[in-house]
């Protein structure tokens, strides 16, 4: 009986990480999508829904009627390096026109339980119509078509549109084409993660691009942590539940949403909490907790999963040319490099691997190969961009290639 509880115990543990893994790459699981997932998240909701309150802070809603899980995540800072993406194109990033679309679309699918792809398109177009500030939206233009089909090829992925009969992209070549969808409206609000929703800051249109940066501050202030609406400021709470909730909270989303946290990187205040006894044990129970590995260095510490599930995008990965030349660039940054000087350096792959990178050989293609490998680098923590200086950061050790400095990946694999 005791190997008995012992086994199911220890079951139980397993399940709760890949849970907490699977949720962390895909914060929206839905049984329509991936049952296996979201079966194993609606029975150990309660420990996963625990776990993410106490160390980040975070809801983890979970409707075992509706078929989908939720976890709302809030960021540490706003992160624009994660934007929506267009299912088709190489996953370009949206546009501003279909961050315009999205807001008009899921505004018009509230109102509707069905609807086709025209009677959508002609609703968001007498809606802009009448709206001063936003551009007219035109079905006649393929292009204007092209992005609308974008946006709801991204609400068909998060479960937000099925659909019933016909195929979404087929409203590119014509606007006649017949779709017919079937519409969650309550899942459809839960995809904002906002604590203060916009429409709650009222606003005049005219106002929003001079007070950005303010207003992205106030639709993500938490109150819970001592701060007011109209606090721009970092400061931490006076009072000492409220700060070390905020103290803890700030410090495990960057350290569990982004690839490495680096100790430069945090407030004196969280590098003490970090530090502290305390800190030092959170860290070790929640990496456990989690299925995660800790590895704490004296310039930072990172999360990582051995099983690869924990994360939407992987490095060193083949997945595109920009990973590829990420890495073998990355091996030649031993030390503070110029942009020029990596230029040079892609040449000289391009004209070595003559199959390779293909969509790069036109008269900038090298610049804009090094470009999108040093978006790479910065999204993963590797390099700092300073004008015209390219820094290696620490965690770039990892990748390191030949005897001299470790058994790194050989970069040069993925182009044989």
């Amino acid at each position: 009986m005791s190997s008995l509880s012992n086994q199911l115990a220890i079951t139980e543990r397993e399940e709760v990480a890949r849970g907490i893994r699977l949720l962390l790459a895909s914060p929206l699981i839905s049984n329509r999508a991936a049952g296996e997932w979201f079966d194993l998240v609606r029975r150990r909701r309660e420990p996963i829904r625990r776990w993410f309150d106490y160390y980040c802070g975070w809801t983890l809603i979970v409707e075992p009627r509706l078929g989908y899980a939720r976890l709302v995540k809030v960021g540490a800072a706003a992160d624009p390096s994660r934007p929506a993406r267009r299912s088709r194109s190489g996953r370009t990033p949206f546009d501003r026109r279909r961050y315009v679309l999205l807001c008009l679309a899921a505004a018009e699918l509230l109102a509707v339980p069905v609807t086709t792809i025209g009677l959508l398109a002609d609703r968001i177009s007498r809606a802009s119509a009448v709206d001063p500030v936003v551009t007219g939206f035109d079905s006649a233009s393929r292009a204007e078509r092209m992005a609308f089909v974008d946006v709801l090829r991204l609400l068909e992925s998060y479960g937000v549109l099925e659909v019933i009969d016909g195929v979404t992209e087929s409203f590119v070549d014509t606007a006649a084409a017949k779709v017919l969808y079937r519409i969650d409206a309550t899942l459809l609000l839960r995809l904002l993660a906002a604590p203060v929703g916009p429409s709650q800051l009222a606003v005049p249109a005219g106002e929003v691009a001079l007070r950005f940066e303010e207003l992205l501050g106030q639709i993500t202030t938490e109150r819970r942590y001592g701060r007011t609406a109209d606090d721009g400021t970092d400061a931490v709470p006076a009072s000492e539940t409220q700060r070390n909730l905020w103290l803890r909270h700030s410090v495990f989303r960057r350290l569990i949403d982004d690839p490495v946290l680096y100790l430069a990187d945090l407030s004196p205040e969280e590098r003490a909490y970090i530090s502290s006894p305390t800190g030092r044990r959170l860290l070790r129970e929640a990496a456990s907790q989690g299925g995660f590995i800790l590895e704490d260095r004296a310039d930072g510490m990172m999360f990582i999963d051995a099983d690869g599930i924990a994360t939407d995008s992987r490095f060193p990965d083949d997945a595109s040319t920009a990973k590829v030349a990420a890495l073998l660039l990355l091996d030649r940054l031993r030390e503070p490099s110029a942009t020029e000087q990596l230029e040079v350096e892609a040449a000289g792959l391009l004209a070595r691997f003559p199959r390779w990178a293909k969509s790069y050989r036109d008269n900038d293609g090298t610049g804009q190969l090094v470009t999108d490998a040093l978006a790479v680098l910065t999204g993963f923590g590797l390099v700092r961009v300073a004008g015209p200086l390219v820094y290696p950061l620490p965690a770039a050790a990892r990748y390191a290639v030949g005897a001299a400095r470790g058994a790194g990946p050989d970069a040069e694999e993925f182009l044989s």
